[in-house]
């Protein structure tokens, strides 16, 4: 079940003057319009009552208005009435009704509705609903007149679910649908209002002071629309402003600067690197780095920090007129040195126009001279050179003398150690008194042995003769006598033993600390021999080049300027300025912001 929208609309409809023929072709003038009076009549849409119901009065019409003030009212469009609605009941008696116009032929009303200015839309659907109708329209304004002949409004959207009911007045014509049944009569008492009105001419339409919600929402949006455009535009030429004080004009400058007032400068570079010779004693760890750029990383460090140092300027200043040269009159005054420049000027000023770049994958030194002259820049490129070729010889002479003094050293310490383990041997041998302490030990053994054995063979010759029964005195006397001769000499060899043994300066002290002293004196050797050697070998060493300079890239002079870099150094200034000024922005407006908090 569909229900019809809540919403209520109202039509205020001004009633034409009498004898208008515009307004009288269109059949729609109300009943209870006066001749030549303008009082508008408002005629609701109310809801579908039940039959019984009482009907409620309508509301009295409104005073009367000056045409003017009428012309000015805006109209509202009023639905359909439905079947069951009932007319409004005017609250006051209503006024004769002036005369019928007199109706116009049918040329006159299709000029009277082409003079209306309906719009290409408005003749379209006024041409689709005489077709629907089965109307015999010649044209779209045949087709508004047949339409308004019949009690249609061709603009008018009808709702499909309200039924037309027909409330007296024209009949369809002979052939209509059964549709036509239903459509509204144009009778005066109906009251509605069929469109499109036209205005009588006779009246003064002036416009309204009033505006309504809608206009009035328009224009203030329109004005807060525009303040926004105004405020826009004041914020981005004050952007404009800022940014042509803070960046294009400092950036112009230094673009001028560098296009019309900065000196050319030449720059001469060159390449050199720093070889080791080839050891072929060298033995360990330290020999598999022997040859590489690994060897030699802390010599190329270190000339390049010398190179770059303020002794190497003074002494390119000596040699070569450093100082002289940037403080001649033709160079601009930025580049330019004073007349009397201190070292530290002229330090910042080496600094800039010397630059030395270590590779430590490759081991070479890469150097750039900058000068005003080009000859100049390759004259003070070589000079560099040879000042780090002395460098690095001096560092090899400086390591060489210390080496070979060291080795010097050593000998001397192990030819004095020899000379007293040789001493001591020396002395021990002529404590003794002896030449040989081993080999008087030795006799001395050899001796005792004999006479145990001889002690040995006359004891068995005693003890033979004593076998017999009647030995012979004299022999037994004999081999006794033999016997005891043999034992005191043994003992007395023995004691001569036992006293060489024992004490401090016995025979085998003395021994044992010769074979300490000539064991001192074969290690002092050894010692002695080795340091000689070291010494020959660090002598060989000294005399040739253990470090050396090679340079792989020669400095030649350049044809062309290098310096400056015009387009690039404006643009590096442009992005700098940019920079400073986008940082310097946005700390005032994080500090506005904390401000304002």
């Amino acid at each position: 079940m569909t229900t019809k929208p809540k919403a209520k609309k109202f039509r205020i409809r001004r009633s034409p003057a009498t004898g208008d023929p515009a307004m009288a072709q269109s059949g729609a003038a109300p009943a209870s319009a006066a001749a030549g009076s303008a009082q508008p009549r408002v005629v609701s849409s109310a809801a579908p009552q039940p039959e019984g119901a009482p009907v409620r009065p309508s509301a009295p019409p409104p005073p009367a208005q000056s045409p003017q003030a009428a012309a000015q009212a805006q109209p509202s469009a009023a639905p359909r009435p439905t079947q069951s609605a009932q007319p409004a009941q005017p609250a006051q008696p209503a006024p004769e009704p002036a005369a019928p116009p007199q109706p116009l032929g049918v040329d006159a009303q299709i000029d009277a509705i082409r003079r209306e200015g309906l719009t290409g839309r408005q003749l379209r659907m006024a041409r689709r609903l005489a077709q629907k109708y089965k109307l015999p329209a010649t044209s779209d304004f045949d087709a508004v007149r047949l339409l308004r002949d019949q009690g249609v409004d061709p603009f008018q959207k009808s709702n499909m679910l309200e039924l037309v009911v027909p409330s007296g007045g024209a009949e369809p014509y002979e052939g209509a649908p059964d549709a036509f049944a239903s459509l509204p009569a144009t009778a005066s008492g109906s009251g509605k209002v069929q469109l499109p009105q036209t205005i009588p001419t006779g009246q003064q339409t002036l416009p309204s002071t009033d505006v309504s919600p809608t206009q009035r929402r328009e224009r203030e949006i329109g004005d807060i629309q525009r303040d926004i455009m105004r405020r826009r535009r004041r914020k981005l030429a004050l952007l404009a402003t800022r940014l042509a004080f803070f960046v294009l004009i400092p950036t112009i400058i230094v673009g001028w600067y560098f296009y019309t007032v900065a000196t050319p400068m030449y720059s001469t570079k060159s390449e050199f690197l720093i070889l080791k010779a080839d050891n072929a004693g060298g033995q360990g760890l330290g020999g598999l780095l022997s040859g590489t750029q690994f060897a030699t990383s802390q010599d190329s460090i270190a000339v390049q920090s010398y190179l770059a140092s303020k002794d190497a300027m003074l002494r390119l200043d000596a040699d070569e007129g450093f100082k002289a040269h940037f403080t001649q009159d033709w160079i601009d005054p930025i580049q330019r040195l004073g007349p009397d420049p201190s070292n530290e000027e002229a330090y910042k000023t080496y600094s800039k126009n010397v630059k030395l770049g270590y590779d430590p994958t490759e081991g070479v030194i890469r150097m750039e001279v900058i000068a005003a002259d080009p000859q100049v820049s390759a004259d003070f490129s070589n000079s560099l050179i040879s000042y780090a070729e002395d460098r690095v010889n001096h560092l090899s002479e400086q390591k060489r003398t210390d080496q070979m003094k060291d080795a010097l050293e050593g000998f001397d310490m192990a030819q004095g150690e020899r000379r007293n383990a040789q001493t001591a041997l020396v002395e021990l041998q002529q404590q003794g008194a002896i030449l040989d302490p081993e080999g008087v030990i030795t006799t001395l053994r050899s001796q005792i042995n004999n006479i145990e054995i001889q002690l040995q063979e006359k004891q068995l010759e005693l003890a033979a003769l004593m076998d017999n029964q009647r030995p012979n005195k004299a022999k037994v006397a004999g081999a006794e006598g033999d016997i005891e001769r043999f034992e005191a000499l043994l003992t007395k060899l023995n004691e001569k033993m036992i006293d060489a043994s024992k004490g401090e300066n016995s025979l085998a002290q003395l021994t044992v600390r010769i074979q300490m002293a000539q064991a001192d004196l074969a290690t002092r050797d050894m010692m002695l021999q080795s340091a000689l050697q070291q010494v020959e070998q660090t002598r060989m060493e000294a005399n040739r080049q253990v470090r050396y300079l090679t340079t792989s890239v020669e400095p030649v002079a350049s044809q062309d300027p290098s310096y400056p870099r015009k387009f690039e150094n404006t643009v590096l200034a442009f992005l700098v300025f940019s920079g400073i000024y986008l940082m310097i922005s946005l700390t005032a407006s994080i500090l506005r912001e904390q401000v304002t908090s």
